[in-house]
């Protein structure tokens, strides 16, 4: 006698976060690097602090025979390098509080030009974003006049902002139709 195929197994019900789909890939592609832990990729900017973030990337870990505590590879530009180099041990210590204890040994600079290089174009973070442009007066007077019945001072403020928003949607798709 034939055994009935087993039924297909879910691995949740519901949604998932995107972060737990590519979990497994991110830790894949990180440890092929020697990073064990990805949080030292996805969180940079937070252990590094942003000044430092702004400057390089960690690019690989690599660990000595025999050795304790690993080197960290760092990209960076030519112009940064030398900044970078005088915050070196500090940055150790950050890196370390990171991994719980003195994973990082040494930490190694590679400098590279801003760009035209295949493997490091060093462009670290994006451009700032330019400041929300202020809605027309007889927007916001129509913005106010709308939201002036509520009594709670926040909520009316939150409407006020968001009859700012939508009026000011409203008169751009005025002049540009679909």
């Amino acid at each position: 006698m034939a055994k009935a195929p087993a039924p297909p197994t879910r691995r949740m019900r519901g949604f998932e976060a995107a972060s737990r789909l590519v979990e497994s890939r991110i830790r894949k592609a990180g440890e092929a690097r020697g990073f064990a832990i990805s949080r030292l990729l996805t969180h940079w900017a937070e252990i590094a602090g942003p000044d430092i973030a702004a400057q390089c990337r960690p690019v690989k870990i690599g660990y000595s025979k025999g050795g304790l505590g690993g080197t960290l590879t760092l990209l960076t530009t030519g112009a940064a390098g030398p900044m970078l180099q005088m915050q070196l041990p500090a940055l150790r210590e950050r890196v370390n509080a990171c991994y719980g204890y003195n994973a990082i040994a040494r930490i190694t600079l590679t400098q590279t030009a801003p760009m035209g290089f295949a493997e490091g174009q060093a462009q670290f973070d994006p451009a700032p974003k330019a400041p929300p442009r202020a809605p027309a007066p007889e927007i916001q007077a129509k913005a106010h006049e709308t939201a002036a019945p509520v009594q709670d001072e926040g909520l009316r403020a939150a409407l006020e902002r968001l009859a700012c928003n939508v009026l000011s949607k409203a008169q751009q798709n005025k002049g540009n139709p679909r």
